[in-house]
């Protein structure tokens, strides 16, 4: 089980709710998203692992179980070039749960017209894989789903892995 973090402030939502049918449809994977604060502030990663993309408003890190999560900073912010962005990371970068990738502003983002819910996705996962959704108010950094296996038992009932 991978428990995937909230990368920014707010009030955590549905993915479907998300204007945007590539998120809203489960395209990519399921999830949730994050109507963020309007405060600058530092996208932090939501799970240990690897940068394995990087864009102004947009990164992907994947964890050593080959888990890869997906947030994405605003709807059609990739139009803005990189304006209102601040990489705080690279490519290839290690990076531990909580660590700061991204700076941002959101309120900025909106007054140039851009929607800046922030969609948060495990990629090419089951529908119904991720459980546990956060619900209300969220702060960087907590809990905002558990991404398992749906096949995997319960995790009362596992054998414990030795070597």
């Amino acid at each position: 089980m991978t428990t995937v973090l909230a990368p920014v402030a707010g009030v955590a939502v549905r993915l479907g709710s998300v204007p945007d049918p590539v998120f809203s449809e489960g395209l990519v994977g399921p999830g949730m998203a994050i109507e963020p604060d309007r405060t600058p502030g530092r996208v932090l990663s939501p799970i240990a692992g690897t940068i394995v993309k990087l864009h102004p408003h947009a990164f992907v890190v994947v964890g050593d179980d080959g888990r890869g999560v997906l947030v994405h900073l605003g709807i059609d912010t990739v139009e803005l070039r990189g304006e209102g962005f601040e990489p705080l990371a690279a490519e290839g970068d290690r990076v531990s749960a909580g660590q700061p990738v991204v700076a941002w502003d959101p309120a900025g983002i909106e007054a140039g017209g851009r929607y800046p819910i922030c969609p948060v996705v495990a990629l090419d996962a089951a529908a119904n894989s991720v459980t546990g959704l956060a619900t209300g108010t969220v702060g960087a950094g907590d809990e905002l789903f558990e991404w398992s296996d749906p096949s995997d038992p319960p995790e009362a009932s596992r054998e414990p892995r030795y070597g």
